[in-house]
């Protein structure tokens, strides 16, 4: 066994996701949020993970108690981060935001902690020396739903030791990933390498009014066969993170995107989590017999 005692820094969907999937296989699990607030959100969000894992894995009740029992949450950063073994950052994808904490952890940290980032897209090398131990950091990143979209992204930044993605390798296997081994440096690694410029594209065809988000759905789940359309996975993803996303770049287009999708989070309408994005859930258009015809 790898890493015991886990802190999971940000218990949004996706840090929550993972603290919960750790807790599940067994790690002594803790949650940090920036106020009380915070947790709340988080722990209403693993409510939902509880019944998602438990369908999932056909889990006894014995079994979801047992991953609460090692579930613990904090607004302490001093506590949650005394004795870890492994901290991963979770927070937003905005650079200020993560270089705050990191310079926190450089001062609060184990000497001997390994940290990684959740970042979705920004890259090892970014926050390394800032880390105080950038041969301890890596980028560690996850798909949402993760108990079933089970890769885990591992990538190491230039100065990474050689040895420490094995460890992560042999973690993401005991919290039941599928590791996915990146040779180098890769903004979005290789999943949102690949996800992104796909979002990016229905984006695209919804701010120029090429056509609204069901018809870019539609004319998507008709054509490959696929599930589900690029709006109805930013529902899932949260329209906060398409947005920071959008936000980080520099280009016209990218902050015209932005602007959009910002109009949509200021009348409340985030994703799933919220029960309405471009959808309106728990039973989304897209999901209807007749959304096809």
């Amino acid at each position: 066994m790898t890493y015991q005692k886990v802190t999971v820094v940000g218990g949004g969907t996706l840090g929550s996701q993972i603290a919960f999937m750790a807790a599940f296989s067994g790690k002594d699990t803790t949650i940090w949020g920036r106020s009380e607030g915070s947790l709340e959100r988080a722990k209403a969000r693993v409510d939902r993970w509880e019944n998602e894992v438990k369908a999932y894995y056909d889990a006894a009740d014995a079994d979801i108690e047992s991953a609460r029992d090692h579930l613990n949450y904090t607004t302490s950063l001093e506590d949650a981060l005394a004795g870890a073994d492994l901290v991963i950052e979770a927070l937003p994808e905005n650079v200020e935001t993560k270089t705050d904490f990191y310079e926190k952890f450089d001062k609060l940290a184990d000497p001997e902690t390994v940290v990684v980032t959740n970042s979705s897209t920004m890259m090892p090398s970014q926050f390394a020396e800032t880390t105080g131990r950038p041969e301890k950091f890596l980028g560690y990143h996850f798909a949402n739903e993760i108990w079933k979209n089970n890769t885990a992204e591992i990538m190491s930044g230039p100065e990474t030791d050689a040895t420490l993605p094995e460890t992560l390798e042999e973690f993401s296997r005991e919290i039941k990933m599928v590791p996915i081994m990146v040779k180098k440096e890769q903004p979005g690694y290789v999943l949102n390498s690949l996800l992104v410029p796909f979002l990016d594209a229905g984006t695209d065809l919804w701010v120029r009014d090429v056509a609204d988000p069901e018809t870019v759905d539609k004319t998507w789940m008709i054509g490959t066969g696929a599930p589900v359309g690029p709006f109805g996975i930013m529902d899932l993803v949260g329209l906060n993170t398409v947005y920071e996303i959008n936000k980080g770049r520099p280009d016209e287009k990218s902050q015209h995107a932005a602007e959009k999708i910002k109009e949509r989070m200021d009348q409340g309408l985030i994703g799933q989590e919220t029960g309405q994005g471009f959808y309106t859930y728990p039973n989304p258009a897209y999901l209807e017999d007749d959304f096809l015809s």
